[in-house]
């Protein structure tokens, strides 16, 4: 799909007012309202302004948007990033399902899927409980097998004095449960929307994500890595040290193991009630033949060795 320059739409500058959007959205509305242009188009360019303005008119997504400005431009394709869901929180008034699929597939993709449990407007005078928040947190794999907490640092957008959104931070600080899995969530109470009235602000729910590890891979409960071992230790068998999250441990090779051959350490993985485990592949790693005397033993191995690796492939 197509970004879209919804600045460029309402024929505004990017550092407009709020007051200067609604503004134009006035002036364009009448100008294009289907009862009333004749204009070609008039109906699709009402929609677009309308589109445009749901998201400009609030700071918070405004102000959302606005980061996404610094990578497309209008008529580029567009895929949100990654991080799109990471560490920005929408106190404001939610989109339904319904209301997004009035919209184009852009704003959907940023704005629809991601609200689809929002209640409906709410009326001013009422005590009402804040909307929930929500976000994603990154932690080492490390983190996981020891708990603790940690700090963690969220954005959100309120009004300045010139009545510009601005993006504020705030720190706080989140207990890891040991064992947590990817995928789970972490709630903090009353970490969310602010209340109307005399409500309770709503809870922020954190979303575990693991960082990349350069030893590790985590399915589910259990761990995965790949061991390098020399072709003696293969070969004959060997007891080798193997890294773990939990520091190290002893690991038995087989005589005889081969390449892409998985070793199971028993209760090694994800801690909790039923540990997971850690697979270990191992991968035969040969010394090079870099002088003359590594050079002469493969040539001797060759000589008296009967070794044809592919003996198999010739039926």
């Amino acid at each position: 799909m197509e970004y879209k320059d919804y600045y460029q739409i309402m024929g505004v500058a990017r550092d407009a007012t709020q007051a200067e959007i609604k503004q134009a959205y006035r002036k364009l509305a009448r100008q294009y309202h289907p009862d009333v242009s004749k204009e070609p188009g008039a109906e699709a360019h009402f929609k677009e302004i309308g589109e445009a303005y749901e998201v400009l008119k609030d700071p918070e997504k405004r102000a959302a948007y606005n980061r996404l400005g610094e990578r497309w431009k209008s008529g580029q394709e567009f895929q949100p990033p990654p991080e799109w869901d990471q560490g920005f929180e929408f106190h404001g008034r939610p989109f339904s399902q319904t209301d997004a699929s009035q919209f184009s597939s852009f704003f959907e993709s940023l704005f629809g899927k991601r609200h689809q449990s929002g209640r409906p407007g709410q009326a001013h005078g009422f005590d009402l409980k804040g909307q929930d928040s929500h976000a994603k947190i990154s932690i080492d794999l490390e983190d996981i097998f020891l708990g603790g907490v940690r700090s963690l640092m969220l954005q959100h957008t309120e009004l300045g004095s010139d009545g510009r959104p601005q993006i504020k931070e705030r720190t706080l600080n989140v207990r890891i449960p040991k064992g947590i899995l990817q995928g789970q969530h972490i709630r903090l109470a009353g970490q969310g929307s602010a209340g109307q009235g005399q409500g309770k602000a709503g809870d922020l729910y954190l979303e575990v994500m693991f960082k990349p590890h350069p030893l590790y891979k985590v399915n589910g409960k259990d761990i995965s890595m790949e061991l390098p071992v020399a072709p003696w230790e293969a070969a004959l068998g060997e007891v080798v040290q193997v890294p773990t999250p939990q520091g190290s441990v002893d690991l038995r090779i087989p005589a005889n193991s081969q390449s892409g051959q998985k070793l199971r350490l028993k209760e090694r993985g994800i801690p909790g009630a039923a540990p997971g485990d850690l697979y270990v592949t191992l991968k035969v790693v040969l010394p090079p033949a870099e002088n003359e005397h590594a050079k002469a033993i493969y040539q001797e191995m060759r000589q008296k060795m009967a070794f044809n690796p592919r003996a198999k492939l010739n039926g």
